[in-house]
């Protein structure tokens, strides 16, 4: 191997942590052609979990990897996990029995088309967060965790005390993996409702969140663009009267005019004009 070669390996150590995950473009950016991607591939110094995808060997590839990878490495950043994954990850599984087998994205661009042929278990569900958020909610909405590639193991909660986007060092285990706090999960849960998501799932949950920030909620009820959602939380919020609803200024949000039919057959809910099933009051 000539020298300029041996520097391109040696260099590839520094750019490419092992366990995360780059494409072909970002590779070529980076100086290595083609030919000399398939040699590292060859040499066993690469190994390709797909086509056009590659990563240095260590250990199995796992979706937290790959989302990291994504945020930190290949630049689709704002690229959140949020809904029902955040809150599993934040450790309100146990009012959610379904496990994680879908992986929720949120972001204004699309994530590359190889994810879901990546060997994986999980299935990677996307949203355009710019569907039900305006005004950019990123400093209310979202923070980092440090998560341990080689373990899979969060390692750090401190970022949720904040608001904004935690600026945490990469140590060579330890990546940022930024997801949606509970607050801005609760409205990205809701949004899958009726069709994605149960009302007892979501109720269940909601009466156990009493620990959420109202200045976080009141900022994302401001930039929160969807009515049904809007309604969905302040019914809920109703039902399970945590003291942070006290602490809400409803006047302030635009709940719209007119009914919204979300149940076939349910029962319209006289406050927020949106049809529920009927057998909810009795499952508190």
């Amino acid at each position: 191997m000539d020298r300029q070669k041996g520097q391109l390996l040696n260099q590839l150590d520094k750019l490419l942590p092992e366990g995360l995950v780059v494409d072909s473009a970002w590779l070529k950016r980076q100086g290595y052609s083609t030919q000399l991607q398939h040699l590292y591939v060859m040499r066993g110094w690469l190994e390709q979990p797909t086509r056009g995808v590659f990563r240095r060997p260590r250990y199995e590839l796992s979706w937290q990897q790959v989302v990291i990878s994504l945020q930190g490495i290949l630049n689709y950043s704002p690229l959140v996990v949020g809904g029902r994954t955040a809150l599993e990850l934040q450790g309100y599984a146990h009012y959610l029995p379904q496990a994680t087998i879908r992986v929720h994205l949120y972001g204004p661009k699309s994530p590359p088309y190889w994810l879901d042929k990546l060997p994986l278990s999980v299935k990677f569900v996307y949203h355009n967060d710019r569907r039900l958020f305006k005004n950019e909610p990123v400093a209310k909405g979202i923070s980092s965790v440090r998560w341990n590639v080689e373990t899979g193991e969060m390692t750090d909660f401190t970022a949720f005390r904040g608001g904004d986007i935690a600026r945490l060092n990469w140590g060579q285990w330890d990546w940022p993996l930024t997801l949606s706090t509970p607050e801005r999960a609760v409205f990205e849960l809701l949004d899958e409702l009726p069709n994605n998501e149960s009302f007892e799932q979501v109720d269940a949950l909601l009466g156990g969140l009493a620990n959420l920030r109202p200045d976080r909620l009141q900022k994302l009820l401001k930039d929160c663009a969807s009515v049904k959602v809007k309604r969905l939380f302040f019914y809920f919020a109703d039902r399970h009267q945590h003291a942070w609803l006290k602490r809400l200024d409803k006047e302030a949000v635009d709940l719209g005019h007119g009914k919204r039919m979300l149940v076939k057959g349910g029962v319209l809910d006289p406050t927020y004009h949106i049809t529920v099933p009927g057998d909810l009051d009795g499952i508190r």
